[in-house]
């Protein structure tokens, strides 16, 4: 400054020189005087610093609960881990998934060496328990998940069955004297399994009626196997959907209304507006006048002109099959259940498709409280039921291969890792997919609008094809 205190350099130049800095720098430059101090807290010159620090493309937006950049700058370079202190070394091949308790103080990690370790997490991390899966004719094991109170394990992985087929299997471990409770079959593995509640899960089986079609039934499994009287049941159908065109359910995820507590999430002003996605008409479920009494005969009917047709159509055989399930599908599918106290529903979460065998589409079933409880017929009465599917509430369709999924603390959205097929791509043979992208999208859905609600956003690259694509644990963060 000159004698009068007026500063020799003007704020744009000393910015200017700023900007060439990096944020050490610039912090200890601020320290000089007050013009300095002042120039070194501009809200410009921190988001250059941002996007050059932490190298992120300049179209992804600041986090909405950011309120300045210099603080965001500040809680990512001060309150993010970045140094590692432990390795854990027990694992003897590839660690495929972890999971956290609720509480955080204990995490289970799954692998290929087919077993489940169940770890204190402390400021050191120490090993409490191992389950060797070996000795039940397991390959692996490959997804966990710990219940609402932390009180059971659930642990999922790759059963090897009879003349080698491959299927998969869920064990409930106690986390107080770490007993394996129950054991249940999971068709096909990746279906993984989840919790309902605290002492009721999730599993899947698979049906075929075909070369490309298919039913998936989803069981709730009381976790302790036990009888506790006639009327509550062991094991319980669930819903029962019908798959077309060699797609199957997988990755299932339940997510709780009740705790749709967080504010809506802040948009860019310069987002296009969300996508809605129903199922509408989706090759299973038609009108109401579809589902009537008298359509029955009707589509009998029409499978009978497309059998007698088929050499004129030239329809491929898979074609066929496919056309004949949708036109059955129409007289046996169930429409979903309405309830009004929606807020105590539960949202039954998973990929699926109709076109190909891989996962384009997430179906959305809403869980009513009634269905939530193992009591009610004993297994095997009600069996004109099973001549039923279940309807879906919601389809997404993302128009590619879903690599990942998953769910907010609250359990409001839902996030999406997938690889786009092409604009305009046409699946001809199911057992043929569209190509898919290198670049992996993350896409956000609100569960309680059912809209997409922020644009694709792209960091990752993928290069593996259709057939060696694997599934990715999405966690929040």
């Amino acid at each position: 400054m000159d004698e009068g205190g007026t500063p020799l350099l003007p704020d744009c130049l000393v910015y200017q020189i700023f900007l060439s800095l990096g944020p050490a720098d610039v912090l200890a430059a601020g320290l000089v005087c007050r013009q300095w101090q002042a120039v070194s807290r501009d809200e410009l010159l921190w988001r250059e610093q941002f996007y050059r620090y932490y190298q992120v493309a300049r179209e992804v937006p600041r986090h909405p609960a950011a309120t300045s950049w210099y603080e965001e700058f500040q809680r990512l370079y001060d309150t993010v881990p970045c140094v590692e202190v432990q390795t854990l070394r027990e694992h003897t091949d590839q660690v495929l998934h972890l999971s956290f308790s609720h509480s955080g103080y204990r995490l289970a990690s799954c692998s290929k060496d087919c077993t489940v370790k169940i770890w204190s997490n402390h400021l050191t991390i120490s090993l409490l328990h191992s389950a060797d899966m070996r000795p039940y004719n397991w390959s692996y094991t490959q997804f966990s998940q710990f219940n609402q109170d932390d009180s059971l394990l659930l642990a999922s992985g790759v059963f090897l069955g009879p003349h080698n087929s491959s299927s998969g299997e869920i064990v409930v471990i106690s986390l107080d004297k770490y007993e394996l409770l129950s054991r249940v079959r999971n068709k096909p593995y990746d279906v993984f399994g989840c919790w309902l509640t605290e002492t009721s899960l999730i599993s899947g089986n698979l049906h075929r009626m075909g070369d490309i079609t298919s039913c998936s039934v989803l069981w709730l499994n009381n976790a302790f196997q036990n009888v506790e009287s006639e009327n509550v049941n062991v094991v319980k159908r669930l819903f029962k959907i019908q798959n077309l065109n060699a797609s199957t359910i997988r990755t299932v995820m339940v997510a709780d209304c009740g705790r749709f507590d967080s504010p809506d999430l802040l948009l860019d002003i310069s987002a296009p507006p969300g996508c809605v996605f129903d199922l509408g008409s989706d090759g299973i479920e038609e009108d109401e006048e579809a589902a009537a009494g008298p359509a029955a005969g009707r589509v009998e009917e029409g499978v009978r002109r497309l059998l007698d047709t088929r050499a004129q159509l030239q329809l491929a055989e898979h074609r066929l099959e496919t056309k004949a399930a949708e036109l059955l599908a129409r007289s046996r599918t169930k429409p979903p259940e309405r309830s009004a106290a929606c807020t105590q529903n539960k949202l039954l979460i998973f990929t699926t498709g109709c076109l190909t065998y891989s996962p384009h589409q997430i179906g959305i079933k809403r869980i009513l409280p009634h269905q939530m409880t193992m009591a009610g017929p004993v297994l095997g009465e009600g069996r004109g039921s099973d001549a039923f599917f279940d309807a879906l509430d919601h389809v997404i369709d993302v128009h590619g291969h879903i690599i990942g999924m998953g769910l907010s603390p609250d359990n409001r959205y839902l996030y999406v890792n997938s690889r786009a097929w092409p604009r305009g791509s046409v699946v001809a043979d199911p057992m043929q997919p569209p190509p898919i992208a290198e670049e992996i999208d993350l896409l956000v859905f609100d569960l309680k609008t059912m809209r997409k609600v922020k644009r694709a956003l792209r960091a990752h690259r993928a290069y593996t094809p259709n057939d060696e694509c694997f599934f990715i644990f999405l966690d929040w963060g």
